[in-house]
C-alpha cells in the first residue's frame, strides 16, 4: 500500500465522501479500494512511491498505461469505467481543495461498456407467446389486437415503437407488406408471411375506427395503444406460463432475426428488414447464433466433453 502523501490525500478524500457527501458505505469502500490499486499501480510504473508531486505531475500516458494494465488484469470496459471514474472523482476534489492543477485524469476516453447481447427466445416460446397472448383478456376484440401485435413484433422482427406507430393507411390493400417509420424517421418496406396477414386481418375486422389516420393499435379508450400497456401484458403472460423473463417485446424482434439466420437467411437481408443502419449492428446476431450452435453441440457431440 502507497504511503506518505499520496495515501493521506486518498484517506482525506474518502472522509470527505462519507462526511460531507454522505455517498454510501459501499461507495467509500469501493473508491477506497480501486484508489488503493491506482495508487499502488503508479508506485510500480514510476518507480517511486506515489506522492502529492506525482500525482500532480501525472500525464495522460500514464494514466492509459494505468487502464491498458487493468484490462490484462482482465476488466472488462464497464468495470475499468467504474474505476476512471473514482479516479476522476479523487482528482475532482484535489484541484477543488488541495489546489492540484494536473487535469490529465479528465483526457482519457472512458472505456465504453459494450451493449449486453440480445436473448432471443425459443421457436416454441416464441410462438407460444403470438398464439397465445390474447388469454390475458376476455375481450375479442382486445384479445384479437394483442395477438396481432406480438405476431407483429416476432413475425416481421418490428420494434415496439414502430409497431404502435403505425397507421391503418401504412397497410397495404392486398396486406402483404407494411410501410415501417423507424429510427431516423427512415421507412421500409417488411413483407408480411401468412399468420401476420391472418392475425392483423382479424383485428382490423373488429377495430373501432378503421379510417386511413386513425392507429392500428388502439387501447381501451381509443387512443393509441401505449408501449406499457402491451409490455405489461406480455410480463404478466410470460409469468403466468412460466416463460423466461427475458421473454419482452424487443426479445420477439431479437428472436426473429435470430430464427431467421439459423434457417440460413443471409445478414444483409436480416439488415434490411429489421431496418439497422449498419451491418456491423445485425453481425451481433451471428454472435447469438454461435453460441446456440456450440451449445447443441456441446450436448450432442460424442466427444463434446473430451478435451483434445
Amino acid at each position: 500500500m502507497t504511503e506518505g502523501g499520496a495515501e493521506s490525500l486518498r484517506q482525506a478524500f474518502l472522509t470527505h465522501l462519507s462526511a460531507e457527501r454522505r455517498a454510501a458505505a459501499l461507495t467509500v469502500e469501493t473508491y477506497g479500494r480501486d484508489l488503493a490499486a491506482f495508487l499502488g499501480f503508479l508506485t510500480h510504473h514510476l518507480g517511486e512511491e506515489s506522492s502529492r508531486d506525482t500525482l500532480d505531475k501525472l500525464q495522460l500516458t500514464d494514466l492509459r498505461a494505468w487502464l491498458a494494465h487493468e484490462a490484462r488484469l482482465g476488466n472488462g470496459n464497464a468495470t475499468r469505467a467504474k474505476k476512471l471514474a473514482a479516479v476522476a472523482s479523487f482528482f475532482r476534489y484535489l484541484r477543488k481543495t488541495h489546489g492540484f492543477k494536473n487535469t490529465a485524469i479528465s483526457l482519457p476516453r472512458r472505456p465504453r461498456a459494450k451493449k449486453p447481447l440480445p436473448r432471443a427466445l425459443s421457436p416454441a416460446d416464441a410462438i407460444k407467446i403470438a398464439k397465445e397472448i390474447g388469454s390475458q383478456t376476455d375481450t375479442p376484440a382486445l384479445q384479437a389486437r394483442d395477438t396481432a401485435l406480438m405476431c407483429l413484433l416476432y413475425g416481421a422482427g418490428l420494434r415496439i415503437n414502430e409497431a404502435l406507430s403505425l397507421n391503418i393507411r401504412d397497410i397495404p390493400a392486398d396486406g402483404n407488406a407494411l410501410r415501417v417509420t423507424g429510427k431516423g424517421n427512415k421507412q421500409r418496406i417488411v413483407p408480411l408471411i401468412a399468420a401476420v396477414r391472418t392475425a392483423l386481418a382479424t383485428w382490423l375486422n373488429l377495430h373501432p375506427n378503421p379510417g386511413p389516420d386513425a392507429p392500428v393499435f388502439l387501447g381501451e379508450r381509443g387512443a393509441r395503444l401505449n408501449a406499457g400497456v402491451a409490455q405489461k401484458t406480455l410480463r404478466d403472460f410470460r409469468r403466468l406460463n412460466g416463460l423466461p423473463e427475458h421473454a419482452t417485446p424487443h426479445a420477439l424482434r431479437h428472436s426473429f432475426a435470430t430464427h431467421l439466420l439459423s434457417n440460413g437467411t443471409d445478414l444483409r437481408s436480416i439488415q434490411e428488414l429489421l431496418g439497422h443502419a449498419s451491418l456491423s449492428t445485425t453481425q451481433r446476431y451471428t454472435e447469438i447464433n454461435t453460441d446456440q450452435l456450440m451449445e447443441v453441440w456441446r450436448k450432442a457431440h460424442p466427444r463434446s466433453g473430451v478435451s483434445e
